[in-house]
């Protein structure tokens, strides 16, 4: 539909919106660094939140509660207070520039979200050390319902730590992990907060989104129709990455 969310007349145009979204540059910037992003995030994010849970599980702290509550905290604390944070940790006078200076690196005198080369590379760093704890704690309460008998009697048969993580951890929890990298894919596919927070989309649509595009187009702009298409070809992008997901990582319990 040709449809403004001011008027209520709509016009049926069939796929325009569809072809039109494939001919526009930003879109397509848009696409490509949502890509990156997912790509980006989503491996680191989940790699640190299982070496965490690993490492949470396999040792007896008894601090091991408050390691917990601490890796978590950050998931618990609205997305736009954090982005706003880290505009200031990312200034041009902010702790990474003072740091860096500090240890004798050359840092630009500028904010690191003020170029086109650093601030998607610096929105991904944020929401890695944001999004990890809470993808943490769901990993840490699935290696809970590994049975103990089974790494007891590894142990006996002399199996190393490896093994043991390889053979029989890893395959337990295979559908926490399954349902930990879904949700980790799609709510980076949907990342939306930070960019609006910290950048609004520039320097020169460097760290534009699919979601922050279609929220420009159709709340700004007031392309309703146009907006709507954006929507449904992030749904479809999410359908197909999600199926591929499930495929390679099936398993007779998922």
């Amino acid at each position: 539909m040709d449809y403004s969310g001011l008027n209520p007349q709509m016009n049926f145009i069939g796929f325009d919106n569809y072809i039109k979204a494939f001919q526009d540059e930003i879109f397509l910037k848009a696409l490509g660094n949502t890509m990156i992003f997912v790509i980006g995030t989503v491996p680191i994010t989940t790699g640190i939140a299982l070496l965490l849970a690993l490492l949470l599980n396999s040792r007896n702290l008894r601090s091991k509660g408050i390691f917990k509550a601490g890796f978590f905290l950050p998931s618990v604390i609205s997305m736009v207070v954090i982005s706003t944070m880290w505009i200031y940790l990312y200034s041009s006078n902010g702790l990474f520039n003072t740091v860096g200076s500090l240890l004798g690196f050359k840092m630009e005198s500028r904010s690191w979200l003020a170029s086109p080369d650093t601030a998607l590379p610096s929105i991904m760093i944020m929401d890695i050390w944001a999004a990890f704890g809470y993808y943490l704690i769901l990993i840490y309460a699935g290696l809970q319902n590994v049975p103990e008998q089974l790494y007891e009697a590894a142990r006996i048969d002399g199996a190393t730590p490896t093994q043991i993580a390889l053979k029989i951890t890893l395959p337990y929890i295979k559908p926490t992990l399954f349902f930990v990298i879904s949700i980790n894919t799609i709510r980076s596919f949907q990342v939306f907060s930070e960019i609006y927070t910290m950048t609004g989309g520039g320097p020169r649509n460097s760290t534009q989104t699919i979601v922050h595009y279609l929220y420009q187009v159709g709340f700004s702009k007031f392309e309703m129709g146009y907006g709507t298409s954006i929507s449904y070809i992030l749904l479809v992008l999410i359908m197909i990455v999600t199926f591929i997901q499930r495929y390679l990582l099936r398993s007779d319990s998922v």
